[in-house]
């Protein structure tokens, strides 16, 4: 059940980062437009765009944790024992709850220590909201490093492994 749970997480941060970098395609060369052909550049493209940014990198990167597909340097564990190699993933494992639990906590801080003032292009919107990605991409992260750790990768599970031609052992 648990890991259902987490397929419907890992989907949404997926599809939130996806939106994000659909809207922000819209958004920026409206930004163009509007300047260079209109004349009359508009405030509001590039602070929603740059939220939009950090929507994509905080939801995208906890989907590529849990995926295996985040960023990693592998040039020293593919030259060590299996059992350094499984001591240097445990430790990984480790920084990787201590980061996420700190995004967590000092970004639900600055969320909450921000959501007095406003957006100074968008005087609606609450700075604190422009912050809310980096404590549930903290989230997101720590469950699907939380599931590695205990569970092992998913990236065989078939809500990430969608190509049936590609067989990813479960390590």
């Amino acid at each position: 059940m648990i890991h259902s749970l987490l397929d419907r997480a890992y989907l949404a941060c997926v599809w939130i980062a996806g939106l994000s970098i659909f809207c922000m395609s819209i958004i920026i060369p409206w930004g163009i437009f509007s300047r260079y052909v209109l004349g009359t550049g508009s405030q509001w493209p590039e602070p929603v765009s740059i939220l939009f940014m950090v929507m994509f990198t905080f939801f995208g990167a906890a989907a590529g944790v849990r995926a295996s597909t985040h960023i990693s340097v592998e040039m020293i564990t593919d030259r060590v024992s299996p059992a350094l190699k499984k001591i240097a993933g445990h430790l990984v494992n480790l920084f990787m709850i201590v980061l996420s639990l700190f995004m967590v906590i000092w970004g639900a801080k600055l969320c909450l220590g921000t959501m007095q003032q406003t957006v100074p292009d968008l005087p609606w919107m609450p700075v604190g909201i422009t912050y809310l990605p980096v404590p549930l991409g903290g989230l997101m992260t720590l469950l699907f490093v939380l599931e590695r750790t205990f569970f092992g990768a998913q990236t065989h599970r078939k809500v990430i492994n969608i190509d049936p031609e590609i067989k990813e052992d479960a390590n």
